[in-house]
């Protein structure tokens, strides 16, 4: 069978790799996807990103189901299309996804169904938007109300960094938002279920790292690492968001009339009691999570994906268990383990400097730097002997614990800070096409 995988960073890459793990699939497209995924002799990539073209070139190749991975293709309602001609996708509807793309709603949501969340209120005005910050002081939290790739967040520790963050989200754009919510103390975690309209089925839990900088500074990003299991959410953690959050969220979803069906990502607070919150809900995988979730997975993803889109008004979830590698799994940006700089420069197609690139790594585990000769080079390096970026993560290495190290073309001052033997999941041969 033939698999769609709709986007193109390290999330894309990640499920796309798990996906062809399966023994009955027989060749995933991605789309667009990167260079990475280029390399990938099980993948290939299809330079379409027009909706419709997709849905045509589904029908054409026969597709047994397609995988949505960013959230703005859902907001733009990819999976409505498809569906509309037929085709098997796993993913939010537009009216799901609005969760995501809209702020308000999500808050409105949780407080009407009593899901436990931040105060906060909406506003269009700046004039009432800064009146509110003056009366409720700081620390306080200003979001955009759309789509912003986790980026639209700032948590303002001062009321001038409030009212710059208000000005700034407000600039006289129609139907520009924010949301100003209430600074909650505590730990993040990622909580991330999948949902065919009725059943649930948690991932295992993870973390990401948001701030820029080390120290948990610098302004918040679409995700500068990730590991799996997180340890904040505790067994008793965990009942508590699937009773408290999750299922509420998933029948408060049916009950005003649209059934949500994707991954479900709850955003959550954990205070020094252990007791959760909801920050915000993505309607898909994270990136950085995605890649260490993928990596511990060992249930095979296509079967479950198919009991997750099966016919009628909901799937069959409620008929699988998944399974899950015992050992932690971690990864980071290149500005995590690789060069501060290449991290912050986030300039579209900038080569690397010099003094960032990687010469000692695979073309498959890097994104910058001159590549070191391989049997098969990457299409988009074949005309420019450099990896050019097009914003976000340059470099994303992934790794589990517990098996031998298998980067060892990586100099040792690059090597992720763990004393752990790791092995990297893009080069994993004895894992290709093999049964999980």
């Amino acid at each position: 069978m033939k698999v769609l995988v709709v986007g193109g960073g390290g999330r894309e890459h990640a499920l796309a790799w798990r996906l062809a793990q399966s023994l009955k699939v027989q060749k995933v497209f991605v789309a667009p996807g990167n260079a990475g995924t280029d390399a990938d002799a099980l993948l290939q990539n299809v330079s379409i990103t027009d909706h419709r073209q997709l849905a045509d070139f589904a029908v054409a190749e026969k597709m047994a189901l397609t995988v949505v991975g960013p959230e703005s293709a859902l907001a733009d309602g990819i999976v409505d299309l498809f569906r509309e001609r037929g085709l098997r996708i796993f993913g939010p509807t537009q009216a799901a996804a609005r969760l995501e793309s809209s702020k308000a709603f999500a808050k409105d949501f949780m407080q009407r169904h009593r899901i436990p969340t931040a105060a906060f209120k909406a506003f269009d005005d700046a004039k009432a938007a800064h009146a509110f910050v003056d009366a409720e002081g700081a620390p306080i939290v200003v979001k955009a109300d759309g789509l912003a790739a986790g980026k639209g967040v700032i948590v303002a520790m001062t009321i001038a960094d409030a009212h710059s963050a208000i000005d700034a989200m407000l600039d006289g754009t129609r139907g520009a938002r924010v949301v100003i919510e209430q600074f909650l103390e505590g730990e993040e975690a990622s909580f991330i279920v999948l949902c065919d309209g009725r059943h649930v089925v948690p991932l295992a839990t993870s973390q990401d790292h948001k701030r820029l900088l080390d120290g948990d500074t610098g302004p918040n990003t679409g995700g500068m690492g990730a590991y799996s299991p997180a340890p904040v959410v505790t067994p008793n953690v965990h009942a508590r968001v699937m009773h408290e959050i999750i299922l509420p969220t998933i029948a408060g979803m049916a009950a005003d009339g649209v059934l949500f069906s994707g991954f479900l990502y709850a955003g959550l607070m954990i205070d020094a009691k252990g007791e959760p919150r909801t920050i915000e809900f993505n309607c898909r995988l994270g990136d950085p999570e995605a890649q260490v979730l993928m990596l511990r997975l060992k249930s095979d993803l296509f079967d479950v994906l198919m009991h997750a889109t099966a016919g009628g008004q909901h799937g069959t979830l409620d008929e699988i268990e998944l399974q899950w590698d015992r050992h932690t799994a971690r990864r980071g940006d290149g500005g995590a383990w690789l060069s501060g700089r290449a991290a912050r420069r986030r300039s579209h197609h900038r080569p690397a400097a010099e003094d960032e690139r990687l010469d000692g790594v695979p073309c498959r585990h890097r994104a910058a730097g001159r590549p070191r000769r391989h049997r098969r080079r990457p299409r988009a390096l074949r005309d420019d002997p450099r990896r050019l970026g097009q914003g976000g993560p340059a470099t994303c290495l992934s790794a589990r614990a517990g098996d031998p190290l298998r980067w060892r073309a990586i100099p040792a001052r690059h090597r992720p800070p763990c004393n752990q033997a790791l092995t990297s999941f893009w080069s994993r041969p004895d894992e290709r096409r093999c049964r999980s």
